[in-house]
């Protein structure tokens, strides 16, 4: 079996610039790694807070890499530099706008701010990408909220069928799929 390939994209000024290491990429990873249990390798990407940038790992990870899922963390926050939201809508086929809503409703029961948060999803070809946050803590939490419609939505859009563990939320497919 031919390991499906995820794609890790860290939107961070300071990251990119090694004034702080990288936390939120390796707590992608880590989440992933407990909950794929089917065979899969990460594609990861550290870049500035900057829409032609970001637009181009997203296109590169899509589009070279085929990956199945792109995530990100970073850049979803309401001041000037966050830019993530709008290379992702820029570089996708279609929005799946029930993804955002659905983190920012489950982020607000703990976190008042939530609400500032602007992430989206969509597709381009058969890759689904996924916003998360910035900060390593709520990205279980984020993933969490709408992991269980992930594995259909890929399956939907041409990408290979994505098993789960035991510890990953309960996937949902259709019984006719």
């Amino acid at each position: 079996m031919v390991p499906a390939v995820v794609g890790v994209l860290t939107i961070s000024d300071r990251a990119s610039t090694g004034v702080y290491e990288d936390k939120s990429g390796p707590a992608i990873q880590s989440v992933l790694t407990r909950w794929i249990a089917s065979p899969w390798r990460a594609e990861c990407r550290l870049v500035a807070d900057e829409q032609p940038l970001i637009e181009a790992a997203l296109r590169e990870l899509a589009d070279e890499f085929h990956c199945a899922l792109i995530v990100t963390t970073g850049g979803t926050g309401p001041s000037p530099r966050d830019v993530t939201p709008e290379a992702t809508v820029a570089v996708c086929d279609r929005m799946l706008p029930g993804f955002g809503e659905q983190m920012r409703a489950v982020s607000a029961r703990t976190v008042p701010t939530a609400i500032l948060s602007r992430q989206v999803a969509g597709t381009r070809g058969s890759s689904l990408i996924i916003n998360l946050p910035g900060k390593p803590a709520a990205i279980e939490e984020c993933l969490g909220a709408v992991w269980a419609a992930v594995p259909y939505c890929i399956d939907l859009i041409g990408g290979p069928r994505l098993l789960f563990s035991a510890e990953a939320p309960a996937p949902f497919r259709p019984t006719s799929a």
